[in-house]
């Protein structure tokens, strides 16, 4: 009889340490951060920005299924939609969100202004109102911005087409981004004696249409990074070839899909630079208010030389003006 209880004591000793390990190894199971993320709309640019987001963040210790939860939101160029999946990441209480591209960015924005969040592919936040300055965000918001020199890419253009007398803009007017740039490369063109003519449009059903207009009256085209270009960028780039138009574009994915050449961001370097400014703020170890906002670290040179050709141009001609 004491034999038995001997026993059953030893068996309640054992299932309680057992139970204390299994305890232990509970406590030490990663906490999950939850990440919001919206996106504007779905097209290259934007897209391989989301992928380098979470590239980054991997890279840094935050991986999905383990420690790390996205809550991904596209709202496909709805308003409506920008406003109402805003509103849903902040109610199931993000740790952090992305915005990505300014109208994302805006959205957040005006949802929260508690919750720590990232954007990108935005290429003024103090104009867009995100930040205080980009030196001292001084809110909860941070992140990078896709602005390139406009400069040398109107000189990039002109080294192409030297004897232009006129050069196109086009870009979607609704856009901020967009019109800054445009106001941008409009100066430099004056400034180099060079006559300006601007078409907008408002969708991507007008693409085509204002392409073959702006095509057929100029010797060459400015596209600064513009959401509704962007996703339209095989229609543009099938009205210059037919019109034997060069374009050089500010974002690099328009030039690979439809333009000539570019000095512009690779956009999945720019989501993964932006990955590990958000893995930064989920460890604790930086406020967006006390990071400043980031430039692309990267920018290069893309000619595209099938375009090139079809133009009657050397790819080995065109080079980065400094």
């Amino acid at each position: 009889m004491r034999f038995k209880k001997l026993i059953t004591g030893i068996s309640i000793v054992g299932l309680m340490a057992l139970g204390g390990c299994s305890s232990k190894k509970a406590s030490k199971a990663p906490e999950v951060k939850h990440v919001g993320v919206l996106q504007v709309v779905q097209h290259p640019s934007l897209d391989k920005a989301y992928k380098g987001f979470k590239k980054g963040l991997k890279e840094s210790g935050f991986v999905e299924g383990k420690n790390l939860k996205i809550d991904y939101q596209n709202a496909q160029n709805n308003q409506d939609n920008l406003k109402s999946m805003s509103e849903k990441l902040v109610n199931e209480k993000s740790d952090l969100i992305l915005g990505i591209a300014t109208p994302a960015a805006q959205s957040v924005a005006n949802a929260t202004q508690k919750i720590p969040t990232v954007v990108t592919a935005v290429t003024d936040l103090k104009a867009a109102k995100l930040v205080d300055s980009d030196a001292k965000p001084g809110r909860n918001i941070t992140g990078t911005t896709d602005m390139v020199s406009i400069k040398r890419q109107i000189k990039l253009l002109l080294s192409i087409v030297p004897k232009a007398k006129t050069v196109g803009i086009m870009y979607n007017a609704g856009e901020s981004n967009s019109k800054i740039q445009a106001d941008l490369a409009t100066a430099a063109l004056k400034k180099a004696g060079v006559k300006v003519l601007i078409k907008t449009a408002n969708t991507t059903n007008d693409v085509q249409q204002v392409t073959e207009t702006l095509a057929s009256k100029v010797d060459g085209i400015f596209v600064p990074t513009d959401n509704t270009f962007d996703s339209a960028a095989s229609v543009v780039g099938k009205v210059v070839k037919e019109k034997k138009v060069p374009l050089v574009a500010s974002s690099v994915d328009q030039v690979r899909t439809g333009g000539l050449a570019s000095i512009g961001i690779d956009y999945e370097l720019l989501g993964e630079q932006t990955g590990k400014m958000a893995a930064k703020i989920l460890s604790g170890k930086a406020k967006p208010a006390n990071m400043p906002v980031e430039r692309a670290h990267d920018m290069k040179l893309v000619v595209n030389k099938s375009m090139a050709k079809a133009l009657g141009i050397d790819p080995k001609s065109i080079k980065a003006p400094k």
